[in-house]
């Protein structure tokens, strides 16, 4: 596979690379792919899918596949792992992802950028988990796509670890260097767009389902679900080195007013370590006070 190692002058360009790269996942991912293989008539639409969720990239080529393998007769988006799997069946699912390319195998030379993805993928799985504990408590009508949009959210940075190695260990430098430069600004230095921006373009591109799409687009930040996703990408970010960060008592303000319950029931939901707590209560404003959780 293919490395860019000089950014791109064109959103275009960039599209037009990624499309014709195949996408790796994470080599544990192929390998149990390959041990469901060999048991097929044992396991579930469910265990099947849960191996999916636990690789970001791996949930894209899913959903990239359901597109471009999309029947005539199928009106509606599948936006669910769970259901992509249904649709397809286990033993068809399993024969179209088999000997997929490896992440590790891709930036082998890179060991680096492999500890930096593995670090995104960590945290897109952090996100992917408040997301769906918040969209419980909000009885969102579809917790699982929620899930799938959090997991999503960090998709193309990912795509950078993999494909530009070099160019995101530079973003990183610059964000070590001068602490206050957000990551958009450092993106946009080396990549010549943001990876918000490149994401959009992508998932457009790749016609993802558009209610997915909509869940990662922070234009529609006013939506609830959005509204969700976004908040738990920021929290799992803040939280990538541990609870310290003085961005977080402002998440934490932002996220019990979309909840509607108090920051210490947050912080217990949260499983905040016991010697952050007490700081984290007294950092910031709670507009819920010390109302009760709801019932």
């Amino acid at each position: 596979m293919a490395l860019i190692n000089v950014p791109f002058e064109t959103l275009d360009s960039y599209i037009a690379f990624f499309s014709q790269q195949p996408l790796p996942v994470l080599k544990h991912t192929v390998k149990e792919l390959q041990a469901m293989r060999e048991r097929e008539e044992h396991i579930n639409g469910r265990t099947v899918a849960a191996l999916v969720l636990g690789d970001p990239m791996m949930t894209l080529r899913v959903l990239i596949h359901l597109e471009e393998n999309r029947r005539a007769r199928q009106n509606h988006d599948i936006t669910t792992i769970e259901r992509a799997v249904m649709m397809m069946g286990i033993s068809p699912f399993l024969k179209a992802f088999s000997d997929l390319p490896t992440i590790e195998g891709q930036i082998a030379a890179y060991p680096k950028a492999l500890v930096g993805l593995l670090k995104v993928i960590s945290r897109a799985r952090r996100a992917a988990r408040y997301a769906r504990d918040w969209a419980i408590v909000r009885h969102d009508l579809d917790v699982d796509e929620i899930t799938v949009a959090a997991l999503l959210s960090e998709v193309t940075e990912i795509l950078c670890w993999c494909f530009a190695p070099n160019l995101t260990y530079q973003v990183y430098e610059m964000q070590h260097i001068d602490r206050t430069l957000r990551s958009a600004s450092a993106q946009k230095s080396i990549f010549n767009f943001s990876a918000r921006e490149l994401q959009l373009a992508l998932v457009h591109h790749w016609r993802l389902p558009e209610l997915l799409v909509s869940m990662l687009d922070e234009r529609q930040i006013e939506n609830p679900r959005v509204r969700t996703v976004q908040l738990a990408n920021s929290l799992a970010r803040h939280t990538a080195l541990g609870w310290d960060d003085p961005a977080i008592p402002d998440d934490l303000s932002a996220i019990t007013e979309l909840l509607h319950i108090n920051r210490e029931t947050l912080l217990s939901r949260l499983s905040v370590p016991h010697e952050a707590v007490e700081t984290l209560l007294g950092a910031g404003g709670d507009p819920l006070g010390a109302m009760p959780p709801p019932l």
